[in-house]
């Protein structure tokens, strides 16, 4: 089975803190098109951008702009809901990652409860695909809902890796038993067809270890660059994360 794995994995970059700092002042810059634009050309393979209920950073022109000026690019993250499957079919981003989403979070606080809203996802799935557009679920590595994304035929899975980064953090006896969790998970999701894809909180050291598991394809980090981006600028904080990835599937080869 291992045989036929790719060695290659890909990095999404999230563009959405670009806007964050951009709307902290209500100004034109710094510019998300422009950060899109650089971090493709540093090696960035697509831009993943969270366009929110509430419009808290990437807004409706940016979407736009973003799948205007690099056709094939736009992995858009949105909610389940209406509104963002209308806009979804109206730019047609390669790629749409469905999210759960709370207005009162800071960030995305777990994985997407695909068991309980299946016939809620089904339908929009369904259209997502008949537009032409991978679909994907942000999920947590819990393996009661896998029948669930077998049975709706998604394209990809992206695993929520928040809890793996804050057991790292703490380096706690936890981090372990996360790190089997999605090693498994992923294992389970190749073996049945869906593409599987990680991101949530991951720094250098966690993107290293995450890359070791040959079965991931995809990584989308977004705030850990834009903050290393401060010092050190975006392109090299996007070579130094795809160095880190590189010494990951190394490490799984050896």
């Amino acid at each position: 089975m291992k045989n036929s794995l790719k060695k290659d994995i890909r990095l999404g970059v999230n563009i959405d803190h670009v806007a964050t700092l951009r709307n902290a002042r209500k100004e034109n810059f710094p510019s998300p098109i422009k950060a899109a634009e650089l971090a493709l050309q540093s090696g960035a393979d697509s831009i993943t951008a969270h366009l929110r209920e509430d419009r808290r950073h990437i807004n409706d022109n940016d979407i736009e702009e973003i799948s205007f000026n690099f056709p094939g690019k736009l992995n858009l993250e949105m909610a389940a809901t209406e509104e963002m499957l209308t806009i979804a079919q109206k730019i047609k981003p390669f790629s749409c990652c469905i999210v759960p989403e709370k207005r009162e979070e800071v960030t995305t606080e777990g994985g997407l409860d695909v068991l309980n809203n299946y016939k809620k996802l089904e339908p929009m799935i369904e259209k997502l695909k008949h537009a032409g557009v991978r679909t994907t679920l942000f999920i947590d590595p819990d393996d009661s809902q896998l029948d669930s994304c077998y049975n709706l035929q998604i394209d990809c899975a992206e695993i929520h890796t928040g809890s793996l980064c804050r057991h790292y953090e703490k380096m706690d006896n936890k981090f372990d038993f996360e790190f089997k969790k999605i090693r498994s998970f992923s294992e389970k999701l190749f073996s049945n067809g869906i593409e599987a894809h990680a991101g949530h909180g991951l720094n250098y050291e966690t993107t290293k270890i995450v890359s070791t598991v040959n079965e991931i394809k995809e990584l989308n980090i977004g705030f850990f660059i834009i903050a290393e981006s401060i010092f050190h600028g975006l392109e090299k904080s996007i070579i130094n994360i795809k160095e880190a990835m590189i010494e990951g599937r190394s490490l799984r080869e050896k």
